[in-house]
């Protein structure tokens, strides 16, 4: 078994780069579709998140590839800058939505992707990505996502409990952020103590599909009959 994945293991990567670009696609599709008829900024930022996540799976992992031509593939190191700057901003999209309110206090229609409180997001991102970059590792990637998704931990968490346990949204939602944070510290873990053999990226592999598959369900549990 492990002998087909080594051989087959590019092939893999293109099967699991299309799920996740798929699951986020619906995701957007539906959030979008739930945005417009709520007008609720959280869903907006919340639709954002999972387009940066699909965007960044489509550029490292089937862009990527080695079975495309050497004219179309970016170079390996500027590859992986992109995909985490996407991956980074996907992290800040997500605790943006639970605490927009704070930072939004008037009713101008903002746009969700270029406006002043983003940029900083943007900024940071590329500051990540770049640092990482310099250190040839993903060290300060996997730790802004941990510290990002504790926090958001934490903040759905308090939501969830000041709404009296209502809303299978805010439920949702705080159990997503739990899981996203379990899987950023498991990601980290193996990355940095156990190595990225072909056993433990397949262990990866399964433990994001899942974990974006959860979101996939919730959201099309909260949109169904809207």
């Amino acid at each position: 078994m492990l002998n087909w994945i080594i051989q087959n293991k590019e092939l893999l990567k293109i099967i699991y780069a299309f799920a996740i670009v798929l699951i986020c696609f619906v995701i957007v599709l539906r959030t979008n579709k739930l945005f417009k008829l709520s007008s609720h900024q959280g869903i907006r930022y919340f639709r954002n998140a999972f387009f940066f996540y699909g965007f960044g799976f489509f550029i490292r992992y089937i862009l990527g590839t080695r079975y495309l031509d050497d004219y179309i593939k970016f170079n390996y190191f500027a590859l992986n800058v992109v995909f985490e700057f996407f991956l980074i901003m996907a992290g800040f999209f997500l605790i943006y939505s639970l605490l927009w309110k704070k930072f939004e206090t008037t009713k101008q229609d903002l746009s969700s992707l270029l406006n002043g409180k983003i940029f900083i997001f943007y900024l940071m991102a590329i500051l990540i990505a770049v640092l990482d970059y310099l250190w040839m590792a993903h060290y300060w990637m996997f730790l802004s996502q941990i510290i990002i998704f504790a926090i958001a931990v934490v903040i759905s968490f308090s939501n969830y409990q000041k709404k009296g346990h209502k809303g299978k949204f805010l439920r949702f939602y705080f159990l997503a952020m739990v899981l996203s944070f379990v899987a950023w510290v498991l990601n980290f873990s193996i990355a940095f103590y156990l190595n990225w053999s072909n056993g433990m990226l397949m262990i990866i592999y399964v433990l994001n599909i899942i974990l974006f598959l959860l979101f996939l369900f919730g959201v099309i549990k909260i949109t169904g009959d809207k």
